[in-house]
């Protein structure tokens, strides 16, 4: 399956996959310098902080390389695989958490329809970046041939056209890195014949759905 992105869209791409991961990838550095600095006393706390940042710099750069990698249209991927790749983002601080069952019914009945696992990896990805205070994240079927993500806390809410690049309906011109996550989720669900759609279904409540291809 070929996907035509121009170099617009892969500049904001790593802009964004950059932004996330500094963050941790820098914790870790000023880690190591503080261990370097302390010699032979090693403080629990900052060996503890670097194993934090390492394993979400990890977490994240998985959970991307499924969402936006080739590899992650393999049929042989599974949803109970996302729902780990998600709980590694989440870590110990349990901010967020997941209330799905990636064993049960998510939509797509008695087969998994190619590429499946990547598109909802996407919606949970998206569906995070609803819940500015934390909350839940929960998958479900929904009417006829979808599946649902639903993101559900305090002040949950879709970012301002957000569901216009999920959409591929804002223009070229104002995609921003902040937008690009939703924009790449609607042009490889159509690559794969999904379509998705977003609303806040009721206060703190944002529902994302994913249509699965036709049969």
């Amino acid at each position: 399956m070929s996907i035509q992105i121009d170099t617009g869209i892969l500049e904001l791409m790593a802009s964004k996959v950059c932004h996330d991961i500094i963050s941790p990838i820098g914790a870790v550095n000023n880690g190591i310098e503080f261990l370097t600095e302390m010699g032979d006393q090693v403080d629990e706390e900052v060996v503890n902080l670097i194993s934090f940042s390492a394993s979400q710099a990890s977490a994240k750069l998985k959970a991307y390389r499924m969402a936006y990698g080739a590899g992650g249209a393999d049929d042989s991927i599974k949803p109970e695989e996302v729902h780990q790749a998600i709980e590694a983002i989440v870590g110990e601080e349990k901010k967020v958490m997941q209330e799905w069952d990636p064993y049960g019914e998510l939509g797509y009945g008695d087969d998994r329809p190619k590429a499946f696992c990547k598109m909802l990896i996407c919606g949970l990805i998206l569906a995070m970046e609803c819940l500015p205070k934390g909350g839940t994240l929960e998958v479900k079927p929904g009417d006829g041939n979808e599946t649902i993500v639903v993101a559900k806390g305090v002040n949950a809410s879709i970012r301002e056209r957000t569901g216009e690049a999920l959409e591929q309906k804002i223009p070229r011109d104002a995609l921003e890195p902040k937008y690009v996550h939703p924009y790449l989720m609607g042009l490889l669900g159509s690559a794969y014949g999904y379509s998705a759609t977003m609303h806040e279904a009721e206060e703190d409540v944002v529902h994302i759905h994913i249509k699965l291809p036709a049969e």
